[in-house]
């Protein structure tokens, strides 16, 4: 029994749990309207973050990889965005605060579940043809932001009106900014995966039309 690969397993898995206790403790915070609960659902989020941080890199470092992790990890990753966007978008709506926001926030988690299954199919199709169907490193990149960068957001969700009045606007600002940026590699992502993969979707349309 290799204990370090259950452990790296065990790590990526731990992902799961820990953003759906982050979900719970947002809405009833923002309910209830306890901040404490917010900080200890944000302490949630962070850990959840982490998993993603250390297990790969363990599993690398111990020479555990598996076919088993490397299903779950992005598997992982979709869990997260299915549970943390929606829910950002849902405490914007509540909180009624800007309008502009909760369209941006919308347009962002279409954008980011649309990519990820455009992604899984390109990738699929890929398989079928012989491709090598890793990620990129523009994947890696925008995945290792979305967990700080969903983090930011709700920190500002959830606190804001702790802070004075005053410093909202250059906040709710910073929020913007890092929306922006993720959408941007977003859209990045997209194209660099359709025009990589390009040439496998075309050989598998080709062999459908021979069929």
């Amino acid at each position: 029994m290799n204990l370090r690969r259950i452990f790296v397993n065990a790590l990526t898995f731990a992902r799961l749990p820990l953003i759906f206790a982050w979900m719970v403790l947002a809405i009833v915070a923002e309910v209830e309207g306890d901040w404490h609960l917010a900080v200890w659902g944000g302490a949630f989020m962070g850990l959840s973050g982490i998993t993603d941080l250390f297990d790969g890199y363990l599993a690398r470092k111990w020479n555990v990889v598996s076919e088993l992790g490397k299903l779950a990890d992005p598997l992982m990753d979709k869990v997260f965005y299915l549970c943390a966007f929606p829910t950002l978008v849902w405490l914007i709506a509540r909180q009624a605060e800007s309008p502009v926001h909760a369209l941006v926030m919308l347009v962002f988690t279409v954008l980011y579940l649309l990519r990820d299954t455009w992604v899984t199919f390109l990738r699929t199709v890929g398989a079928t043809q012989g491709a090598e169907v890793g990620a990129m490193w523009l994947g890696k990149v925008r995945t290792a932001l979305s967990f700080p960068g969903a983090g930011y957001v709700y920190a500002y969700l959830a606190l804001h009106r702790l802070a004075p009045a005053s410093c909202w606007g250059a906040w709710l600002d910073s929020c913007f900014a890092v929306e922006a940026l993720l959408i941007v590699l977003t859209l990045w992502s997209l194209v660099t995966y359709t025009r990589s993969y390009w040439p496998y979707l075309k050989k598998a349309l080709d062999i459908s039309r021979k069929i």
